[in-house]
C-alpha cells in the first residue's frame, strides 16, 4: 500500500457516518512507521480484539469495568506511561504502543476504548486539558487515567488536572465525550508539537499537517502551514500553490491577511531562481 492509497484510505474512513479510532488511528501510524503493511494493521486490529476478549462477560456497572480494565490492560498486560514516553515519537503510534505496552496518555486512552469498546462496556474518551482520560458509564460517572495503569481519577483530581492547565474550574462541558476525529485531531496536535522541537523532523511536521488536511473539517491556516514546512523542506513550487490556495480562502474575510500570503508565494517562487 503506497503512501496515496494509504491517505486515500484515511480520508474515507475519516468521512465515515461512525468512523473507527483504531483504523484511523493505525493508517496515520502508517505514516511514522513505513514498515506497517496492511497485514501490520490488521494484526494490530487482531490484537485489539484478543485483549477485548480477556475480559469477563459484563461484569456489571461502570465502576466494575473500570476494575476489570485496571485489571488485564494495567495490571496483567502491563499498559502504562512514563514521562519519558514525551520524547518518543513512537508514543503516538498505535502499533508502537500495542507493542512496547507504553505511550502518552491519548494513545493509552485508544488502547482502553478500543478494548473495552470491543468487549461491550459503555466506554468514552474524555479530552481534558493536558492529560486524555477514559469514562466509564454516563459522562462523569467513572473516570480512569490509562497513563497511570488504569488508576481510578476522581472529580478532585480532575478538576486539580484542569486547573494546572488552564488556570479555571473543571465545568461539564470538559467531562463531554470525545469523538474519534477529535481524538485523532488531538494525536496529530501532539505529532506536531513533537516535531516543532525537532527541526530536522520537518518530514514528520509535514506528513502531521497533510493528514490534518484530509479530516472533515480542519482550520484554513493549516494550509499556511503545510506551505512553510513545504519552504523549509526545498519544495518551493509546492509551497508557493499552496500559499495561493490559502490566500483565496481567506480573501473574503481579510485583503490585508490575502496579500501577506501571496506575498509569501512569491517569496518561494523567487527561491526558485
Amino acid at each position: 500500500m503506497n503512501r496515496a492509497e494509504r491517505r486515500a484510505l484515511f480520508a474515507a474512513e475519516a468521512r465515515e457516518e461512525r468512523p473507527s479510532l483504531s483504523r484511523l488511528c493505525l493508517l496515520l501510524a502508517a505514516e511514522g512507521d513505513e514498515q506497517l503493511t496492511p497485514a501490520g494493521i490488521d494484526a494490530a486490529e487482531a490484537e485489539l480484539d484478543r485483549l477485548a476478549g480477556m475480559l469477563p462477560f459484563r461484569p456489571g456497572g461502570p465502576a466494575d469495568w473500570a476494575r476489570a480494565l485496571r485489571e488485564v490492560l494495567g495490571a496483567r498486560e502491563g499498559f502504562h506511561g512514563e514521562p519519558e514516553d514525551y520524547a518518543r515519537l513512537e508514543s503516538s503510534l498505535l502499533h508502537e504502543v500495542l507493542r512496547r505496552r507504553r505511550g502518552l496518555p491519548i494513545l493509552l486512552s485508544v488502547v482502553w476504548i478500543e478494548v473495552a469498546r470491543r468487549a461491550g462496556a459503555p466506554v468514552h474518551g474524555i479530552a481534558l486539558p493536558g492529560h486524555f482520560v477514559v469514562g466509564l458509564g454516563e459522562p462523569g460517572d467513572v473516570l480512569v487515567d490509562p497513563f497511570g495503569a488504569g488508576r481510578p481519577l476522581d472529580r478532585t483530581e480532575a478538576a486539580d488536572l484542569v486547573e494546572r492547565t488552564t488556570g479555571g474550574p473543571l465545568t461539564p462541558d470538559r467531562l463531554s465525550p470525545a469523538g474519534p476525529l477529535e481524538i485523532v485531531r488531538r494525536v496529530l496536535g501532539n505529532i506536531t508539537a513533537w516535531a516543532a522541537s525537532r527541526p530536522e523532523r520537518t518530514d514528520v511536521a509535514l506528513w502531521a499537517a497533510e493528514l490534518g488536511l484530509l479530516l472533515p473539517s480542519h482550520p484554513a491556516e493549516l494550509r499556511r502551514e503545510r506551505a512553510r514546512l513545504l519552504v523549509r523542506r526545498g519544495d518551493y513550487l509546492e509551497a508557493a500553490a499552496e500559499f495561493e490556495r490559502y490566500a483565496e480562502v481567506v480573501e473574503a474575510v481579510s485583503g490585508e491577511l490575502a496579500e501577506s500570503v501571496r506575498a509569501e508565494a512569491r517569496g518561494a517562487r523567487a527561491r526558485l531562481n
